[in-house]
């Protein structure tokens, strides 16, 4: 049956790659034949949404946290989106991020994250950031103070599951059984999976999604047409998944081609509108 809808893709890395490590922004580039392109849309929010266009993806979510240790990103990349997206909010989802170790006033911060940049999801990115997500049991207050902030805003906050391959990362903080933590602690707290563990964790974040009303799981990095391999029970999970590309991300050629693997699989048409955007809209995107 022909797609009569419009997909929302909650995974993109739209950022200010001038921030970037130099070894980050060479692997980042690395044989990538669209790194103009790239470039440009990083400049440029109308030369983004043209993209969009010619993807067939009506809303996107552009994703930025604060990592200055790993990949170079410090807490200017959550202006930075604010005014990118700022002509376009219809389209365009301004995910931002503070790193709970670096804030000397976290209330102040998530409230400025929230209300004056508009920030519509917060992104936290353990690997990267070099905590646990439950680290706040551990005296990381800060962390709290966020996870409270959101749960009271129903802003919903993505964790990175699973690996990394970037130097400088730490893997273990991304297992997701320490998002166990996070789901018993703030009941009320919109919590998305992204990567969905992958590929060390599935089963986890698969056990945590079913476990916890408030978990969902996020698709994006997971090649298309291995998905099922990862998630062989995607179409029972449907109501639990979201759509995202992690495009450019390393190995994601591009926003267009993901979709239509995607849209090629074996599952049924109610399963593929649930997860490319009746979710993302129940999530209030």
């Amino acid at each position: 049956m022909p797609r009569d809808y419009a997909v929302i893709d909650l995974h993109v890395h739209v950022q200010p790659w001038r921030m970037l490590r130099p070894e980050i922004l060479e692997r980042m580039s690395r044989g990538r034949a669209d790194h103009a392109e790239i470039v440009d849309v990083m400049a440029n929010p109308d030369r983004f949404l043209g993209l969009l266009d010619r993807s067939g993806i009506e809303k996107a979510a552009l994703v930025n946290y604060v990592a200055p240790e790993v990949m170079g990103f410090t807490d200017e990349v959550n202006d930075w989106i604010s005014a990118y997206c700022k002509d376009h909010r219809d389209r365009l989802i301004p995910v931002g991020s503070l790193h709970p170790a670096h804030v000397k006033d976290a209330r102040a911060a998530v409230d400025r994250l929230l209300g004056d940049l508009g920030i519509r999801m917060v992104k936290i990115h353990p690997p990267h950031q070099l905590f646990y997500p439950n680290a706040y049991r551990e005296g990381l207050g800060a962390l709290e103070v966020l996870y409270r902030r959101c749960e009271e805003a129903a802003v919903p906050v993505m964790f990175h599951t699973g690996t990394s391959i970037f130097a400088g990362a730490r893997v273990k903080y991304g297992d997701p059984i320490h998002l166990d933590d996070v789901a018993v602690d703030f009941p009320r707290l919109r919590m998305l999976l992204a990567h969905a563990g992958r590929p060390l964790w599935t089963e986890t974040a698969v056990f945590l999604a079913r476990r916890h009303p408030n978990v969902w799981l996020d698709l994006s990095s997971i090649p298309p047409g291995s998905l099922l391999e990862y998630l062989p029970k995607l179409e029972s999970l449907a109501d639990k998944c979201l759509w995202g590309t992690d495009w450019p991300a390393p190995m994601v050629p591009s926003m267009k081609a993901n979709l239509d693997k995607f849209l090629a699989l074996p599952l049924s048409d109610d399963a593929k509108k649930k997860i490319l955007r009746d979710n993302a809209l129940r999530l209030g995107f």
